[in-house]
């Protein structure tokens, strides 16, 4: 009998692991086919950093300041499980330098719907606040939304494009879901994601690279810590200037970070287009 025990046992080790198998591949096809009949948070989250990298390092011409600033910062907060506050990214620079290209690519690395994905939402000051006389309406709209959206997916994406247009003063109802309070108006935000884009400071960074230039120095030797003052000032100097310090644009942290796209060389341009 002792014999006839130890016998039946590899039998049984056996077919409990098949069923282990078996019930980890009936999960995993309730979930693939869960993902396959809709727009779920959790199936539309589909980060590929390595793609990202890759993408920006190939297309992304002379900007290496905002590659490597928009990939760490990235990378960094995937990685932690509890975040304290969301990634905020503030890309400035002049028209045609890449910041829109940028957060479409972001948008695409980051969900398998890319800008189509309902996860994405892109705010544009001449289609959605149009009458700066509507900005109480405005202000209530976009807390509604943004609170919304991020009680439906934690990990949602709110990309606002040409900041400095926007009525001054809308930006204001963002301010507690950029801090780092663990939950604004009952809302989980933390995981969330925050584009900002703007022409501010594009005559100060192209200023700082043309004295870079003049003093023969490479591209890739210009600091961020050279930049962001020249941002600061743009900041100050700027009449939309109260949607920049809402957002906490002088002194950012790791999880507030702002990047300056300066032109990019013409020789690059060539070399990129060539490939």
């Amino acid at each position: 009998m002792a014999a006839g025990t130890r016998g039946c046992r590899p039998w049984g080790s056996f077919l409990g692991l098949l069923g282990l198998v078996s019930a980890a591949a009936a999960a995993w096809d309730l979930a693939s086919l869960r993902c396959n009949f809709g727009s779920f948070c959790e199936c539309d989250f589909r980060p590929d950093l390595p793609g990202l990298e890759c993408d920006l390092a190939q297309h992304l011409a002379g900007q290496h300041l905002a590659r490597d600033l928009v990939v760490t910062s990235l990378k960094a907060f995937l990685q932690d499980p509890t975040p304290a506050k969301p990634l905020v990214l503030s890309l400035h620079g002049w028209t045609g330098t890449g910041k829109s290209y940028v957060s479409s690519l972001l948008a695409r690395y980051l969900f398998r719907g890319g800008l189509r994905s309902p996860h994405v939402h892109h705010f544009s000051p001449i289609i959605h606040f149009p009458h700066p006389s509507h900005i109480e309406r405005y202000k209530k709209d976009l807390k509604s939304w943004v609170q919304g959206n991020l009680t439906a997916c934690d990990r949602s994406l709110f990309l606002f494009d040409e900041m400095d247009k926007l009525p001054p003063g809308l930006m204001e109802v963002l301010r507690p879901f950029l801090g780092s309070s663990w939950v604004v108006y009952g809302t989980n935000y933390r995981k969330a994601i925050f584009i900002f884009i703007s022409n501010t400071g594009g005559e100060q960074i192209n200023q700082v690279v043309l004295e870079a230039w003049r003093s023969r120095r490479e591209r890739e030797e210009i600091g961020l810590q050279e930049l962001e003052p020249a941002i600061s000032r743009a900041v100050l100097d700027n009449p939309h200037r109260e949607w920049l310090l809402a957002l906490g644009h002088l002194g950012g942290t790791p999880a507030r970070r702002h990047s300056a796209l300066p032109p990019a060389p013409e020789a690059s341009c060539k070399a990129l287009r060539a490939q």
